[in-house]
């Protein structure tokens, strides 16, 4: 199978393994620019603590995961300017430019609960440093954390595979609706984690992929990734997927998630509901798959997962091409709810929840946010 390298910290000599304060101080997060694909795979390069941030927001980098993992490396890449001009700065602007970064970078995107995760572990991390450390060596172990950040993801995503290829049968068709795989992880990404290992053990499967307007993540991103890995894929418009239901050419569906609440409310991209309730309707199965990193145990519920509005002028002018008139007013939404009620299963690195309940999400997970 063909590795997708979505994001990679770079130095002046390459990508290094190690660790020390010519990493650091060299070096950059180059990434997949996904508005790009599929008819052109090209990498964007972060050097400034500004580029990850709209990297984040414009949707070069996507996906709750790999939105956590952008943003860890975006704090060292916001540090390195304490020492511009061979500055030699004090721990106490080291804490202070930590915490313009984190909050800055925080405001790219609200929905996706990983930002957000990511940043307070880099500020837990910092709280943790000896008091004897230097500025420097601090950031070294910053860009430390930043590494295990992006190590431990690509074990969840295998993880996940595992747990979600049990659901899958020989045969099965699979709708998903958005991107879940590669190109939203550090590795096999979460729902699509589910598909490649279904493929790889030798099941016969059959993808049908969600179009997922407005920016269409599911036609650009999903099926190209099917592609690259040699899975049947066909691509529907979003209003398809309750006729495919109905003409029993699905067997399960598998999504990812931006936030998921303690009893189970699941927020993903825009649309995911309607899928859900169509599953429902049909009685095919519906399951989640996503890390114990995107769960907010803050949340009671659904209710309270921050929904992110986008320009309208994705919708009106999709792709360059204005498909509305001027003047009226758009809604865009970029993410929905979907209730608890209406998810089979939620697939995490540490086993499957269901039926979903808060009181299972809290035997899988335990008692603390994670």
């Amino acid at each position: 199978m063909k590795k997708l390298s979505t994001l990679q910290w770079e130095t002046s000599v390459g990508a290094l393994g190690k660790v020390d304060e010519e990493a650091f101080r060299s070096g950059r997060l180059c990434l997949i620019d996904q508005t790009l694909l599929p008819m052109e795979r090209a990498h964007a390069t972060c050097r400034e603590v500004a580029q990850v941030w709209a990297a984040i927001k414009k949707l070069q980098v996507r996906g709750a995961p790999a939105i956590g993992i952008a943003a860890a490396y975006g704090v060292c890449i916001g540090l390195q300017t304490l020492f511009a001009d061979g500055r030699t700065p004090s721990m106490a602007e080291f804490y202070e430019r930590l915490d313009e970064v984190t909050a800055y970078l925080a405001s790219s995107r609200p929905t996706a609960v990983n930002l957000f995760w990511a940043l307070d572990r880099m500020k837990s991390r910092a709280e943790r440093l000896p008091g004897t450390i230097s500025p420097e060596k601090a950031c070294v172990r910053l860009l430390a954390e930043a590494k295990a950040i992006h190590r431990e993801d690509k074990v969840l995503c295998r993880k996940m595979g595992a747990y979600g290829a049990t659901l899958v049968s020989d045969g099965d068709g699979l709708l998903t609706h958005c991107n879940a795989g590669g190109l939203a992880t550090a590795d096999y990404g979460t729902a699509l984690a589910v598909f490649f290992t279904a493929h790889k053990q030798g099941k016969k499967i059959h993808v049908f992929a969600d179009e997922t307007r407005p920016l269409l993540q599911g036609a650009r991103l999903t099926s190209w990734e099917m592609r690259e890995h040699g899975i049947p894929v066909t691509l529907l418009c979003d209003s398809m997927a309750a006729l495919v239901m109905r003409q029993g050419k699905i067997n399960a569906v598998f999504v990812g998630a931006d936030r998921i609440a303690a009893n189970g409310d699941t927020a993903n991209k825009i649309g995911t509901y309607s899928v859900a309730v169509c599953a429902k309707a049909h009685k095919v199965p519906f399951y989640v798959v996503a890390p114990s990193t995107t769960f907010d145990l803050t949340l009671r519920n659904g209710s309270g997962i921050p929904i992110e509005e986008r320009d309208p002028e994705e919708v009106r002018c999709g792709f360059g091409k204005q498909t509305a008139p001027d003047g009226i007013e758009i809604y865009n939404p970029a993410f929905d709810v979907t209730p608890a009620r209406l998810i089979t299963g939620i697939v995490t690195e540490f086993g499957i929840i269901s039926p979903v309940t808060r009181a299972n999400i809290a035997k899988i997970l335990g008692s603390e946010k994670r």
